[in-house]
């Protein structure tokens, strides 16, 4: 079977069906996707998968914490030698610079956590007898990826090291911080972490830039980005933790974050309000559009049906009454739940 293999939240399987099916269409390329509900991954089964996964970058995909391309799908497997036919199934594929065995991050992917470790340690040393892995993992190669689906079940792809998520199952591993104020300051962390890159937020996340928090309390992101060096406005009429305020970085302004407005242009906008997910839009296309702000990182928070329809609507009606050029970036996040995370940033010149 030829194609590209997904890994996704579990749930939003059918999200990611319809987003490699549509995006596969516009491209050019034929083919149809095979997932369960619940599952935490899909396959999209095509002709020229090496073709479609260029056509489809990553960094593109809204619903796909990974995109690796198939090998193989090895199914009843012999439970008392899984590596033969795994050797054999790699056989003439280039050289891998590292092995990741790994799970579906889902309720019947968990438990086989143990089994994908210590396939590891057993399949490591035999691919690099074999000749088909460094001695010493090299980044700059092709990633061999083995996701354990059961017992009996693997499938085999190759991740794109440009081209992917560089954490296994395509989760960043972020520790809680035990001063932040809210669990949802792990949405903002991942969010820099996977929607900007080391160059992007050296230069976008300086020292006494200026942001705005719409929607602040109890203070999650607005500590996240003091943390940054930068000072912001946090536009809540409920409270924020006193610690926020302690570090002299945060003026707190009681409104309401859907009508105010910056007396002066900031260089950053953060929403996590939760309200329907056109309304956002609409206005933080209102920010962009009017100058207020020049980057901006804010969630949709998603219908529980037709969430693939309804993430395109907004971020088309975004990107219209933007009125602007802009590079616009979203992920469902690890850290995220019912919602996307979107990046907006002036498009370079």
């Amino acid at each position: 079977m030829d194609g590209l293999l997904g890994y996704c939240r579990q749930g939003f399987e059918p999200e990611l069906a319809a987003e490699f099916t549509d995006r596969a269409a516009q491209a050019g390329f034929a083919g149809y996707a095979r997932t369960q509900r619940d599952s935490g991954h899909v396959l999209f089964a095509c002709e020229n998968a090496e073709a479609l996964t260029k056509a489809l970058p990553f960094r593109d995909l809204i619903f796909a914490r990974q995109k690796l391309r198939l090998l193989a799908e090895l199914k009843d497997l012999d439970t008392s030698d899984r590596i033969t036919p795994m050797l054999e199934a790699l056989r003439g594929q280039p050289r891998f610079g590292e092995l990741l065995t790994e799970h579906p991050d889902s309720d019947s992917g968990k438990p086989l956590a143990g089994l994908a470790r210590s396939l590891g340690n057993a399949l490591r040393p035999a691919l690099r007898k074999a000749g088909m892995l460094t001695a010493q993992d090299n980044p700059r190669l092709p990633r061999l990826h083995v996701c354990i689906v059961a017992g009996n079940h693997a499938l085999l792809a190759c991740g794109d090291p440009a081209d992917s998520s560089p954490w296994p199952l395509g989760i960043p591993r972020l520790r809680m911080h035990a001063d932040a104020p809210s669990r949802s300051a792990l949405k903002l962390e991942e969010a820099l972490l996977v929607l900007l890159d080391e160059r992007e937020r050296a230069s976008l996340l300086r020292e006494h830039m200026r942001a705005a928090d719409l929607g602040a309390a109890p203070g999650g992101w607005t500590w996240v980005l003091t943390r940054h060096g930068l000072r912001v406005q946090a536009i809540d009429n409920g409270p924020l933790r006193e610690h926020v305020m302690d570090t002299g970085m945060v003026e707190h302004l009681r409104a309401d974050g859907f009508t105010w407005q910056p007396k002066q242009a900031l260089d950053w906008m953060v929403c996590d309000m939760v309200e329907q997910p056109r309304r956002v839009a609409e206005r933080m296309a209102t920010w962009l559009r009017e100058g207020w702000c020049r980057h901006a990182i804010f969630n949709l928070k998603l219908p529980m049906k037709k969430r693939w329809q309804e993430t395109q609507l907004c971020l088309d009606l975004f990107a219209q009454q933007a009125q602007r050029p802009l590079t616009i970036r979203a992920k469902q996040l690890y850290h995220d739940r019912e919602e996307i995370t979107v990046l907006a940033t002036p498009a370079p010149r």
